[in-house]
Formats: structure tokens, C-alpha cells, sequence
């Protein structure tokens, strides 16, 4: 049986700290604790839980952050989470059955990552996320800001799902502000930098710089393609945001050239030809979404939704205004046996029921 070291960064986290650590220590046999400068009582729930705690400057770095952590690891694999991670109950048995199956040939297992949960607790964004790192094997996180470690090796996909249960606002211009500061000191940012610096600026309501930046992305060679895909989307609401729809969807037509359609682009443009009340057209991108099939093993971003829940909701209004009883009847349906309670489910139910 393989052995796992937890090795985490921390700041300020005394809301959710005791609530991570208790999902996943019985499966963990190491756990370090790196703070970066908390004035809460992290360290003190910190250590009720190990002894291997221990400071860090904070130098604007994420990379150089969990580095240290990593570097401060001792058994066979190590696993990282943010402190408003939880592992439920059926992933603390996976992740035990994990340890006892485990080929220490390995060099890296993923795992699902579900975060944004919706009334009925259901995922709305789901991808994938390297946890389980070999010790000793020479992996290094890199980027100041969205860090991630690069898989090769004998990689394993797994059923351990990690849930992101955030309960506090973050710090939005943080990671501009890093971003930022690498360019002043004269950094040229590589795609998945310039990715993530793009989106900062969408986040923090910079369309037109946001557009800019996505562009620049979109022309560096060696760029990933779903990070391509998810730049085309962003950069096409930054316009919608801008009241320039027509751009808006010239860029999701754009996005079609890569690959084969994503639901969410299919929905994107689908949401284009509603608002304009173009519903047969609209309802063609929705059953083309519908028809997709969502898998985050391939790295891609997947808002869960896209792939079924919009598609049918939204197929239902189209159908009911083509006058198309059976299908705005079915569609409905689908839609209310995923989120019965959603408020879109009960505006509709009375107007489809009214059908003839």
C-alpha cells in the first residue's frame, strides 16, 4: 500500500480548515501545513492536526508557496488541497481503496474536481485536477498565479471526487495584481499565463482589455485547446457586455474552426439566437448541445449544465413558440426531473401544461 503525504498552503482559513482536514486525514498518513500569513487562528486548528507546521513568507507566488509544501512532504505520493476542499464520504472510501490498489509506478493521479453546486446540490463545473503527485520524481508547480503541475509519466484518472465548498469571497484583483507585476518587471507571459491574466481582467469588468488580452492568447503558437475554446467564449461575452452582439457571435463561429462544438459554445450561440427570438435556429444549437457528451479526462472545463439542463430548458421555449406541443412537452420534462425546484422549471410549467 502506497502512503500519502497532504501538504497545504494556508491563509486566514479558520471557517474551513477543521471541516478539510476532518473529510480527508483518515486517508492521509502525513499531513503538513504551510502558512502563509495568517492573523486568525489557522495555526492554532493547523495544529491540532499535525505537527509539521510551519511559516512561509508570501513572495506572490503560488508555485514557490506549495513547492516549499511539497518539498516538506516525506511519504510515497503527495496530495494537495485548498482549505475549502472537502473530500465526501464516498471519495474518503475511494481514496482509501485507492492507496490499497495503487501500481507505485505511477506518476500521477487525477481527479475530478466539482465546484459552484446548485440547489439540488448537483455540480455546475466539473474538470479534472492533478492531486496525486509521485515523491522524489522531479514535479514542480509552475506559475505565480494558477499554478499547476505539468502529468507525465503513468498517469491514472480516478473516481475521487474533490468538492470546492467555498463559503467566503476570495481576493478578485490579487491575481491581476501579480500578473501585473510580472509584466512591470519586464516578464513575458506564456499562453497559459496570458489565459489567466485575460480572464482577470473579464472578472474584474475590463471587457475591452479583456478582448485584447484573449486575442493575444489566441494568435501564441503551442497554446492548449480548451484553454482556446474557453477564450473564445469569455471573449465573446466581453462583447455581449460591450452591447456588440454581432462580434459576439462571430467569435463563438470562430471557436467552431478548432473542433469539434463544446455544449457551452453550442449553448453560447443558442442563447445568441433566443434573445433574438430566431427560435428555430436556437433550438438547432440546444439539440446540438443536448447531443454532446461531457468528459473532463481530457483536461477540459465542463460546466455540467451545458450538456443537459440548459439545452432542455431552452428547448421547451423554442418549441412552445414554434407551437410544437410534444417536443416543448418532452423537453420540459427532462428539465424538471434534473431541477424541479429551479425557479425557470416552475415559470414553465404552467405555460407548457397550457398546450394543446
Amino acid at each position: 500500500m502506497v502512503s500519502i503525504s497532504l501538504c497545504m498552503i494556508v491563509r486566514n482559513e479558520e471557517e474551513v480548515l477543521a471541516r478539510c482536514l476532518d473529510s480527508v486525514r483518515a486517508a492521509v498518513d502525513e499531513i503538513v501545513i504551510v502558512d502563509t500569513g495568517s492573523t486568525d487562528r489557522t495555526k492554532e486548528i493547523a495544529s491540532e492536526y499535525t505537527e509539521k507546521l510551519f511559516d512561509y513568507k508570501w513572495c506572490e507566488d503560488f508555485s514557490a508557496a506549495r513547492n516549499f509544501a511539497f518539498s516538506k512532504g516525506t511519504m510515497d505520493y503527495l496530495m494537495w488541497l485548498d482549505a475549502d476542499d472537502v473530500l465526501p464520504e464516498a471519495s474518503l472510501k475511494a481514496l482509501l481503496a485507492l492507496k490499497e490498489s495503487l501500481d507505485p509506478q505511477v506518476s500521477v493521479v487525477m481527479m475530478p474536481y466539482h465546484m459552484a453546486f446548485d440547489r439540488q446540490d448537483r455540480p455546475g463545473f466539473v474538470y479534472e485536477r492533478e492531486r496525486l503527485i509521485k515523491n522524489g520524481a522531479g514535479f514542480l508547480w509552475k506559475g505565480a498565479v494558477h499554478e499547476a503541475i505539468a502529468a507525465r509519466g503513468l498517469v491514472v484518472h480516478s473516481n475521487v471526487v474533490i468538492e470546492h465548498r467555498k463559503i467566503k469571497q476570495g481576493y478578485p484583483e490579487r491575481n491581476l495584481h501579480i500578473y501585473e507585476k510580472l509584466m512591470a518587471e519586464g516578464k513575458k507571459l506564456g499562453p497559459r499565463e496570458q489565459f489567466y491574466y485575460a480572464r482577470e481582467l473579464f472578472y474584474l469588468g475590463r471587457y475591452s482589455e479583456a478582448i485584447a488580452a484573449f486575442e493575444n492568447f489566441l494568435i501564441m503558437p503551442a497554446s492548449w485547446l480548451e484553454n482556446r475554446l474557453e477564450a473564445y467564449r469569455m471573449e465573446a461575452l466581453c462583447h455581449d457586455l460591450l452591447h456588440r452582439p454581432y462580434e459576439a457571435l462571430q467569435t463563438l463561429l470562430r471557436s467552431l474552426g478548432e473542433d469539434v462544438p463544446r455544449a457551452e459554445t453550442c449553448c453560447d450561440i443558442g442563447r445568441h439566437f433566443i434573445d433574438r427570438k430566431m427560435y428555430r435556429a436556437a433550438a438547432f444549437w440546444y439539440e446540438t448541445a443536448a447531443a454532446q457528451k461531457a468528459s473532463t479526462e481530457g483536461g477540459a472545463f465542463v460546466n455540467r449544465d451545458c450538456y443537459d439542463y440548459i439545452p432542455y430548458v431552452q428547448l421547451s421555449v423554442c418549441y412552445y413558440w414554434l407551437g410544437d406541443g410534444e417536443r416543448a412537452r418532452k423537453y420540459h420534462r427532462l428539465a424538471a426531473k434534473l431541477k424541479p425546484e429551479d425557479p425557470a422549471v416552475k415559470y414553465n410549467e404552467p405555460i407548457i401544461a397550457a398546450m394543446d
